[in-house]
């Protein structure tokens, strides 16, 4: 919106003045009013021409007048300037000094700005939020024609996207557009919104408005929003798609331009869209009177500026929407509130012949959402981009806002004073404490009361008088006719002699210097400091000071720190009386921004009033929350992840939050039943086609079933025998059956059956086949119950030892016995097959009722998946310690994938998850580390290569390490290799580095939670029993020899 559009909504400028001031500061970095506001008054409003004449290289500062400074706040400036976007890379060079230059450019921006409103109805700061529109669709839709195929892909089960219950729906990143998640996320969340989007009518006269973008841009999006919030109430998916809502918005703007939208600059258009639909409502529903925008009623307040400029006091009123604070130098809210609303000096208010300057602000009307937009980026001029600040900034879940009132500026300003004397006198008392606890003046100090402590030790140490040489047992010879340094070096090695003088005579004793031995103690020096020469007179009389002393210090040191202590309790409470807790607001959303300036991922924590819990909405993933979880992703300075945008609702104005009830009958209104009539058949058409989809897939699962079954009672010839597998090298096959699996089976039965030959020769084959299951059992049952080391499973060698680990029922142990001395491979002589016949014999007797085929059936499924996940792990294992660490990824994703779903059963049916995560998580380091080593290196081919690496392989395996949150070291992982890509934004590179640095990081940074499943497994070998736990031993032997951190 420019200047020209003031004249078609008066009082404009109030309403968004200090709003384009604040991001005027943010985008450049300058926080000196004077020259932001003289530099959008001499580009008369168009704010690229404003960024660029401050942030060019060398140019000059304009002396201001004093008066420029309170432009915006004197009666009657009614200039409505506007925030668009940074600026164009096509700007006239204004960092010479021709004055002449900046007037054409100035001239030629106003025409273009002109000319462009007056062709379309759209200003330049709508044009530049439709570059980013439009990039975040080429980039949905360019990932549908990307040349390499994405490692992740779209399950193609339609239950696994189906909603389950009442839980709320999910909202599809269609590309760079998780700001339009979390924003549409947190106003549906606000129930007196999503009635008045859901319940508006499109004006009756609709084809009679006047026929530009603008007016016909906002109808129809409006329409959008309405059906993606009626699929949002009573939709049967998990998420919906925003698409068609986005696309409007893409039409409605036409550029190539490419960013990451700003999450408080979109609900600052967003509302001004939606407050233009309404608008149109509003006007033709309007019976003479003035119409009223709902819009404005939510989400707009007054505030009233109270200043002095030069000795003159002035007061106006002002509109705001959204509230700009600042973070940087502040600790919580409150405190970026106060600074706020306070600039310049203050003292003149009360003062009427002060020649100070400076202006408050207070709330004359709160809006029921109020909105407070957190500045964490700034413009670094050296560098010459934005850089985005992490340090933390707390806020609370109640804010109360009565100290900020008008109403109550009187009581206010007593007790801004008494706060600002407390902190007067809390700095000299902390000052005071400093000395006593920093005491010295040299560059290292200490505690008074430790240097006391010390003095005292000191003094009350014994003297010694011995030489430590003594105790060695090393002094040297005396002589009168050499010198000490030229005695020879082995006089000190033989030791004194028969006619030396005793050692013990300090008089005569004689110091040896020789080269690399004078790290010796000299002989004069006591073993540890201590007083030479000390009285107990004076001994008693230095002791009782230091005690003393000692004492008195600590006595003020407490009394210094008590004093601190409640001057800061009494800072707290001086508004907790009751008449400063009449105005609560309550934390509604929070919008988070995670990543740098350049790029990064939005999500939003929303506070869930009838259930009392937060709820996390990060795209299409919806789940439970916490405060503390919210304060460690909020607050900032813990990783690269804080709160961009504050939405707090008036807690007394339970409308907003409030169900809607059946007039009628006095119920609440639910799901569907909110929905007015259109919408309902919306919703239910979506419904019916999503019910058909799922209707299909089971359809589709009846038919491949149904084929398996005939397939399975084909009679099929036995399979020639493979050739022999050279060890070390196997064969890429399908896993083996249980019937494969049970020919290395073949032995243990033969040892059976011949120990049950030995004990019953003379019984028959029945009896025999009884007692070689018994003594089978026997043997497995030992074996599961031992705690054998992490190199010997022995639930690899049989699926009964499995079993029994976890409980399985008697009965399927029971029948895979049975199946095991069954097995025709028992036929190779007269007695063993006797013994297989009777078995299958038994099998045969079982009635359907006696086992539950399914449940059998499942527990080996399980077993198949337990050798199947070993199998992973341990090619996985092998390539890793080849420094094979691409091939070894995708093993040890599927072992991870494949375990979590075993241990989910319980704990004996996997393997160790911390190990398997472990060597996950250092695969990705290391690919990682390759990745970002090649994109250093500057070559084109290296650099494509690593991003490959980081596309095609890392970035679809982050969601793994972030879907469980309270595994901290894979969070720091991730975060570590993203703040290694991050750290390259601060340095200087080529332009193409730099473009391809830029396309990448989004991908990097906005990263779903939802995992999906690979497109395909990879190959594993086809092991015997023997060869799978021989190589399973010798694989874990191996990392048990190598250290491995975080194990």
């Amino acid at each position: 919106m420019t200047v020209e559009q003031n004249v078609l909504q008066p009082g404009g400028a109030a309403k968004h003045q200090q709003t384009f001031l604040n991001q005027l500061r943010e985008i450049t970095g300058i926080n000196d009013i004077q020259v932001l506001q003289q530099a959008l008054k001499d580009s008369n409003g168009n704010l690229e021409l404003a960024v660029a004449f401050l942030t060019a290289k060398n140019a000059k500062v304009p002396q201001l007048e004093e008066a420029t400074y309170y432009q915006t706040a004197l009666p009657g400036n009614d200039r409505y300037i506007s925030v668009g976007s940074q600026a164009d890379t096509n700007v006239i060079d204004l960092t010479g000094d021709d004055k002449d230059d900046l007037q054409r450019a100035i001239a030629l921006s106003l025409e273009e700005s002109n000319r462009a409103f007056r062709e379309t109805g759209i200003t330049d700061e709508e044009q530049a939020i439709s570059r980013v529109l439009e990039a975040s669709i080429a980039e949905n839709k360019a990932s549908l024609k990307r040349t390499h195929p994405e490692v992740w892909s779209d399950s193609p089960n339609p239950y696994d996207r189906k909603r389950q219950d009442n839980c709320p729906v999910g909202l599809k990143n269609v590309g760079n557009t998780c700001w339009f998640s979390a924003v549409i996320q947190s106003l549906f969340n606000l129930l007196e919104f999503r009635r008045l989007v859901l319940n508006f009518n499109p004006p009756a006269n609709a084809q009679d408005l006047p026929r530009n973008q603008k007016e016909h841009r906002n109808l129809p999006f409006m329409r959008e929003l309405r059906y993606l919030f009626a699929l949002l109430v009573g939709s049967k998916r998990k998420y919906v798609d925003p698409s068609r809502a986005v696309e409007i918005l893409k039409d409605a703007f036409k550029s190539n331009d490419s960013q990451q939208q700003d999450v408080s600059e979109f609900t600052h258009k967003l509302l001004d869209w939606l407050e233009d639909a309404f608008q149109i409502k509003a006007e033709e529903e309007r019976d003479g009177e003035k119409p009223k925008n709902p819009m404005v009623e939510l989400f707009y307040g007054r505030f009233l500026a109270v200043g002095v400029l030069e000795g003159k006091k002035f007061e106006n009123t002002e509109m705001f929407g959204q509230y700009p604070l600042q973070v940087n130098g502040f600790k919580d809210l409150h405190e970026c509130l106060e600074a706020a609303m306070i600039e310049g000096e203050i003292e003149s208010l009360h003062s009427e012949n002060s020649a100070k300057s400076g202006q408050e602000h207070w709330f004359t009307e709160l809006p029921p959402v109020l909105t407070f937009e957190l500045s964490r980026f700034e413009f670094n001029q050296a560098l010459g981009r934005p850089e985005k600040i992490h340090n933390k900034l707390e806020f609370p879940p109640i804010l109360y806002l009565d100290r900020y009132m008008h109403k109550n500026r009187e009581i206010t300003r007593i007790k801004r004073d008494e706060i600002k004397r407390l902190k007067e006198y809390l700095t000299v008392l902390q000052q005071r404490l400093e000395r006593y606890l920093s005491y010295g003046s040299g560059p290292k100090r200490f505690p008074l009361v430790d240097v006391l402590q010390y003095a005292l030790e000191f003094a009350s140490s014994k003297p010694v008088c011995t030489s430590p040489v003594d105790d060695l047992g090393a002094s040297a010879p005396a002589s009168s006719t050499l010198p000490a340094q030229t005695l020879p070096s082995t006089v000190e090695q033989q030791g004194p002699s028969s006619s030396d003088v005793p050692s013990t005579s300090p008089v005569q004793r004689s110091v040896i210097h020789k080269p690399f031995t004078q790290s010796r103690i000299p002989p004069d020096l006591p073993m540890h400091p201590a007083p030479r020469h000390i009285t107990e007179e004076e001994l008693s009389v230095l002791e009782g000071c230091l005690h003393r002393w000692r004492t008195e210090v600590e006595n003020d040191t407490r009394d210094l720190q008590e004093s601190i202590s409640r001057i800061h309790r009494t800072i707290e409470l001086m508004y907790s009386d009751k008449t400063m807790v009449q105005v609560p607001y309550r934390l509604h959303a929070v919008l988070v921004h995670e990543g740098q300036a350049n790029a990064g991922h939005y999500w939003a924590y929303i506070y869930d009033h009838h259930q009392n819990r937060w709820m996390k909405y990060n795209d299409i993933s919806v789940t439970k929350s916490t405060w503390e979880e919210l304060e460690r992703d909020s607050f900032g300075g813990y990783r690269n992840a804080s709160a961009y945008c504050l939405m707090y609702i008036n807690d007394k104005e339970q409308y907003l939050i409030q169900e809607e009830f059946n007039k009628e009958t006095g119920q609440i209104l639910v799901g569907m039943d909110t929905l007015p009539s259109d919408l309902r058949d919306y919703v239910k058409e979506d419904n019916k086609r999503f019910e058909k989809e799922l209707e299909e897939w089971d359809a589709e699962l009846a038919q491949k079933a149904q084929q398996e079954k005939l397939l399975s009672q084909i009679p099929r010839a036995p399979a020639p025998s493979p050739a022999p597998v050279q060890a070390g090298e196997p064969e890429y096959l399908e896993q083996p059956s249980r019937t494969d699996i049970s020919k290395h089976l073949k032995e243990d039965s033969v040892q059976a059956i011949n120990k049950a030959l030995a004990e019953q020769e003379d019984r028959g084959p029945e009896a025999i086949m009884d007692t070689a299951i018994k003594l089978e059992y026997t043997r497995l049952l030992k074996l599961a119950q031992e705690d054998p080391p992490p190199e010997c499973d022995y639930r690899l060698r049989h699926a009964i030892v499995y079993f029994i680990q976890n409980q399985a029922p008697k009965k399927i142990i029971e029948r895979t016995l049975l199946e095991q001395f069954g097995d025709h491979n028992l036929s190779f002589d007269e007695r063993c097959r006797n013994i297989m016949k009777v078995a299958q014999a038994k099998l045969e007797m079982i009635k359907p009722d006696e086992v539950n085929m399914e449940e059998y059936e499942r527990w080996h499924q399980d077993y198949r998946n337990f050798r199947e996940t070993t199998m992973f792990l341990m090619v996985g294992l092998e390539f890793f310690q080849k420094k094979s660490y691409m091939e070894a990824l995708l093993y040890l994703i599927y072992a991870y994938q494949n375990n979590k779903e075993l241990l989910s059963k319980g704990p004996y049916r996997g393997h160790d998850e911390e190990l398997i995560s472990h060597y996950r998580r250092e695969c990705l380091l290391k690919l990682n580390e390759h990745a970002a080593a090649l994109f250093e290196s500057g070559d084109d081919q290296e650099v494509n290569n690593g991003l490959i690496i980081m596309n095609e392989l890392i970035v679809p395996c982050l969601p793994l390490l972030l879907v469980d949150e309270m595994e901290e070291k894979d969070i720091v992982a991730v975060e570590d290799m993203r703040n290694r890509w991050c750290s390259y934004l601060g340095q200087e590179m080529e332009p193409n580095l730099q473009e391809k640095l830029t396309d990448f990081l989004p991908k990097l940074l906005d990263c779903s939670t939802e995992i999906k499943g690979f497109n395909d497994p990879p190959k594993l070998p086809s092991y015997s029993t023997h060869e799978l736990c021989e190589r399973y031993a010798r694989i874990m032997l191996s990392l048990s020899r190598t250290p491995a951190d975080g194990r």
